[in-house]
């Protein structure tokens, strides 16, 4: 029972095991290669496939940051490949939107296998491709940016709007470290922001288990905190994108979607601090502005979020309050690896912050401390305060 524990992240692939929290779990992607030099263990996992035709896939960036190496890894094996690379500059980003999905489509023909290389926009359209076509689909890490590798959920932009769709999870995901640790550092910062923030979602998960009888894993969260110590433990291998720091960060990253594929929800990954972000990103694209990374957006969320703990604590059990971080504890680990601690720095201003306090717990139906300061009748007060701390007395 809760033998996952004790598994190195590599062999969780297609674990199954009963669990202490009552249910049985399972892990259902076939293949995780995840540490330095890994990129050659791609062979193995396509092996069955040689004599097939595949498709592989990305943009211009992830072409450069590992496409050309696939290509010729697996030409050298003898594979049959099909090859599209969207046109983006060094500084472009691409839309995963109807002309983008349109085109993978089109190009994709009769491959019987998806390798997409790149990370949390390449990711998400080739879970959302494999899921519509019934092809599997492998993703070679670019960048240890996001937690979404072995989600089953894309996020996809239609008709201006982002909106999340039920896609495939991976067959394998190939995550080598070498190749990460060469990631611009804006995407280093933003895994280590989408890391942070399972600091307060695992005390909004508490929270609602202790107010609501929501269910509640302990091996789940014992997996989260395994990977968030690891990486809070070694913030400067981190900034420094060092082999050793960059492995434990994409780990995080990776065991994080464990942990969600495992319950089958978010919980373990998101609570209030992705509700703050979400709402900052609708209203940037409601006023047509670009936002941050999500995990950039993310991490300045999360000292916000920990504050609300900290100024709620009497009214919190103490088993929730046992879980939450502190605001200087927040602030102090993201400004240790260059990343923004603070709403203001990541462009949200100060009626749109103030807003998102009293706003954001209505975006998903999930208990968290935001709705709990709204139940008590404190939100008023409490923004008020948080906000002049950070805007200034307006």
């Amino acid at each position: 029972m809760d033998e996952i524990l004790n598994l190195h992240i590599n062999e969780m692939a297609g674990a199954e095991f009963d669990c202490s929290c009552g249910r049985r779990h399972g892990f259902p992607i076939r293949h995780l290669h995840i540490g330095p030099g890994v990129l050659p263990e791609l062979l193995g996992v396509l092996r069955p496939f040689l004599g097939k035709k595949l498709f592989i896939f990305g943009d211009g960036n992830t072409f450069r940051a590992a496409g050309e190496r696939v290509v010729a890894l697996l030409r050298g094996a003898g594979h049959d490949l099909d090859e599209f690379w969207f046109q983006t500059g060094e500084n472009e980003a691409l839309i995963p939107n109807e002309s983008a999905l349109g085109r993978l489509l089109m190009e994709m023909g009769q491959a019987e296998l998806i390798l997409g290389v790149g990370s949390g926009t390449i990711n998400d359209l080739g879970k959302f491709i494999s899921r519509q076509s019934g092809r599997p689909h492998i993703i070679v890490c670019t960048a240890p940016s996001m937690d979404g590798y072995v989600s089953d959920s894309s996020a996809l932009t239609n008709a201006g709007r982002k909106i999340s769709y039920p896609s495939a999870l991976p067959f394998a995901v190939i995550a080598d470290a070498e190749i990460l640790k060469n990631a611009p550092q804006r995407l280093v910062q933003a895994g280590f922001g989408d890391v942070l923030g399972k600091l307060t979602a695992l005390a909004d998960w508490r929270l609602s288990k202790e107010l609501t009888g929501e269910y509640y894993c302990e091996s789940c969260v014992k997996l989260v905190q395994k990977a968030l110590k690891a990486v809070t433990k070694n913030v400067d291998a981190i900034r420094e994108r060092r082999d050793e720091g960059i492995d434990y960060l994409i780990q995080a990253l990776v065991l994080t979607g464990v942990a969600m594929s495992l319950v089958g929800v978010s919980r373990p990954a998101s609570g209030a601090e992705h509700m703050l972000s979400h709402h900052w990103e609708m209203d940037f694209q409601k006023r047509g502005l670009f936002a941050d990374l999500h995990g950039i957006k993310v991490g300045a969320a999360t000292p916000v979020v920990a504050e609300l703990f900290e100024l709620l604590k009497d009214e919190l059990p103490k088993e929730a309050l046992a879980l939450a971080p502190t605001r200087a504890e927040c602030e102090r680990l993201l400004l240790a690896v260059g990343a923004p601690a603070s709403p203001k720095d990541v462009h949200i201003d100060r009626e749109l912050f103030q807003q998102s306090l009293h706003e954001a717990y209505t975006i998903r139906k999930r208990y968290s401390i935001l709705q709990l300061a709204i139940e008590k009748g404190r939100m008023d007060e409490i923004a008020a305060a948080m906000t002049e701390r950070i805007y200034g007395k307006a």
